[in-house]
């Protein structure tokens, strides 16, 4: 399938809307569950039937090989993390919960970093820093700007903070498909990469790491899909939503 994105229409845009709504309220439900005690599968499982339940699909079940319905990412995993059975949350932990829903042909996707009980002020900070970057680069979504000025102004709040955003993983255009072009990086130069076309969907996605934009990658047995870790196991947060872009500016669609 072609990843160059297409204008959608009014209908499509409808579904757009419709679907990202629940994925908001997927995401919702999960962090609800977060706690110390609770494991990443419980998480996962709680998910894929509130996912059925309101006549959707799972994105990321079966993509490319990945055996669960949501990422769970705790602590020092940037993203795709795997949820499991023995995968304990403990009081202190930071977790990003990603998820993407499938309805009538259309995907919406979000994901945010949740706190397990008492955590440090260390991940506090990282993870309003992880926040904050994402709506600064949302806030430069606009038809005809282009994907870099998002990258920009999100790694300007990373490093007001002092922390690295991840260079070559980002958000990405999405609609009928679950990534299409263009790829929206978390850093700069202001002024370059492909234009922001009207009428389509692109997710705005920085994920920050405490002390280095470099990882660690790790395959998942018996996928295509592989997940990361920072290098020295410092913390990672992430925050995600996918964004209609408008005539006039743009529309989180995932707003929790």
């Amino acid at each position: 399938m072609s990843r160059k994105p297409k204008k959608m229409t009014l209908d499509e845009i409808k579904k757009m809307e419709a679907v990202c709504r629940l994925a908001a309220e997927a995401l919702q439900l999960a962090g609800k569950m977060v706690k110390p005690g609770v494991t990443s599968q419980e998480i996962n499982d709680a998910v894929h039937e509130f996912t059925l339940s309101k006549g959707c699909l799972s994105a990321p079940l079966n993509y490319h090989g990945f055996p669960k319905s949501v990422c769970t990412s705790i602590n020092d995993v940037v993203c795709h993390g795997v949820p499991q059975e023995g995968e304990v949350l403990n009081d202190g932990d930071i977790i990003n919960v990603d998820v993407t829903l499938i309805k009538e042909g259309f995907y919406g996707d979000t994901s945010r970093t949740f706190f397990v009980g008492d955590v440090s002020d260390e991940a506090k900070r990282i993870t309003q820093a992880a926040q904050e970057s994402m709506y600064a680069g949302i806030d430069q979504v606009k038809a005809k700007a282009r994907t870099h000025d998002i990258g920009f102004a999100s790694e300007k709040v990373a490093k007001k903070y002092g922390y690295f955003p991840v260079r070559d993983i980002g958000g990405h255009g999405i609609g009928k498909a679950f990534h299409l072009d263009p790829f929206v990086p978390a850093v700069g130069p202001k002024g370059t990469g492909p234009r922001i076309m009207e009428n389509t969907c692109l997710t705005v996605e920085p994920m920050i790491n405490a002390t280095s934009h470099r990882y660690e990658t790790f395959q998942i047995p018996n996928s295509n899909i592989t997940y990361f870790r920072t290098l020295d196991g410092s913390l990672s947060a992430q925050f995600e939503h996918t964004i209609l872009v408008t005539s006039d500016g743009r529309h989180v669609l995932t707003e929790w």
